[in-house]
Parts: C-alpha cells; sequence; structure tokens
C-alpha cells in the first residue's frame, strides 16, 4: 500500500533520510525479547520476581527520562537497569548493570530484523546518485551498533543521532545538523519515518518531503504530522519511485 497524501508536485529527491527504529526493522519483537530476557536473569541473579523487577523498572525509566528530557542519555538502559537495582533497595551493583545492560542489547540484536526489501530500495537509491543520511535518537554507541549488525554500514553517506545533536527529534537540531552535512535543498530531499511527530513534524518544520512508514499500532500524521506519502511496505516505495522517476 502506498498512497500520495498532498496535491503539490512530489520532485525526484536528491537525497533520503531515514530514522532507524520502527522504520528500518520492527523495534517492539526485539525489544520485548530482550526485556524478557533481563527479567529471566534478574530472577536467576536476585531473586526477585519478573514482576517486581519490571514495575521497578518502569518507575525507574520514568525516573531518568524525567530527569534528563529529550537526550540521548533519556534512553539509556545502562542508567535504567542502575536506577531499578538501587529502586529495589540493593543500591549500587556496577557489575551486575552492566551484565543486564549487555544481556538486553545482546538478546535485542538477535531478536531484531530488517523490514522486507530495505537493502534493495537503499541500493535502487544508490544506484540512482541519490545520497543517503540517518537521523536516530539514542546514543551514537548504540545506533552504529545496529546499523553494523544490519549489515547497514556501509549503507548511509551521514548519520546523526541526538547524541550528536544534544536532543531528540522533533527538535531543529538534529535536522538541521543533517541539512549541514547534506547541503542540499530541503525540498529535494525526503524524510522516511513512522513517527508523526518525531519524523514527520520535525522534517515538515523544514520543508523536507515527509513520508511515513507504517505497519502495526503507527498513526498517520494529521496537520503539521500529515505525510506527503504513506506506505506500509519498501516494495511499494520502491515501485512508486521506479515508475515516477526512473523511467
Amino acid at each position: 500500500m502506498l498512497r500520495i497524501l498532498t496535491e503539490k508536485k512530489i520532485s525526484k529527491p536528491k537525497a533520503v533520510i531515514f530514522d532507524t527504529d520502527n522504520t528500518l526493522y520492527f523495534y517492539e519483537v526485539a525489544h520485548s525479547a530482550a526485556i524478557n530476557a533481563v527479567l529471566e536473569k534478574a530472577e536467576n541473579t536476585l531473586g526477585i520476581s519478573k514482576k517486581e523487577f519490571e514495575n521497578a523498572y518502569e518507575i525507574s525509566r520514568k525516573d531518568i527520562k524525567a530527569q534528563l528530557g529529550t537526550t540521548a542519555s533519556s534512553h539509556s538502559r545502562l542508567l535504567y537497569f542502575q536506577r531499578t537495582i538501587e529502586q529495589l533497595g540493593l543500591q549500587t551493583r556496577i557489575l551486575l548493570t552492566l551484565d543486564l545492560e549487555q544481556t538486553y542489547w545482546r538478546t535485542f540484536l538477535a531478536n531484531a530484523q530488517l523490514f522486507s526489501y530495505v537493502k534493495e530500495f537503499l541500493l535502487e537509491l544508490k544506484s540512482n546518485g541519490i545520497v543517503t543520511a540517518n537521523i536516530t535518537d539514542l546514543t551514537a554507541q548504540i545506533q552504529f551498533r545496529k546499523m553494523v549488525y544490519f549489515g547497514l554500514d556501509e549503507y548511509f553517506n551521514y548519520v546523526v543521532t541526538s547524541e550528536e545533536a544534544g536532543h531528540d527529534k522533533p527538535d531543529p537540531r538534529p535536522f538541521q545538523i543533517a541539512l549541514d552535512k547534506l547541503k542540499i535543498e530541503p525540498k529535494r530531499i525526503w524524510m522516511i519515518g513512522d513517527s508523526a511527530l518525531e519524523d514527520m513534524s520535525g522534517a515538515g518544520a523544514f520543508g523536507i518531503i515527509k513520508v511515513q512508514k507504517t505497519h502495526q499500532n503507527i498513526i498517520i500524521g494529521k496537520g503539521d504530522s500529515k505525510p506527503d506519502i504513506v506506505f506500509n511496505e519498501y516494495s511499494s516505495l520502491s515501485n512508486y519511485f521506479n515508475k515516477t522517476f526512473t523511467n
């Protein structure tokens, strides 16, 4: 499925920017498996029930996010697990915190799979001389690991993380850094992302063409967050691109 939701002319892009999580792969499957692995380890190591640990984790995650705001560090599983252990009255346990964080990301990556036709579409863009970039929240260390795991480290010309920018999307700073790197006028750039708020409104503020990737539980943006193009399969986006711009 692909729909055009704008009446304005959409030009062939000179650059395409991608979000990462829930845009290149389905985040929830990997996250659920990773959290379950952590709960298992916490139960076996600490003798604490999964429910008790999970409740403490949710409280700690919310506390960290409230404390750090829209920064890359606000997503840190290491901080979440440190605070969770402290929340349980065990004081700081450095080795255990590191172990839980490694368990989380090792399991996460083992269960993360790219959406169908992502690599093929990226190759099509490159074969047409289109520059590719990635704007993503979280730390560079974590997001770079994902890129290497997926085999995408050679597919993007530029990457901007919220750690580099100092703030998560939709703050304008990640987008401005990407534009400074690309040196291409915004109306000739596409932004592909799943989030109406973070990706669509953030890109739209610069006049970038908004392309929303939909799948389970994704709400199509409205108002300033309304996408110009909405699609659910990369093969559909590829077909549109090839029929419209390469024939």
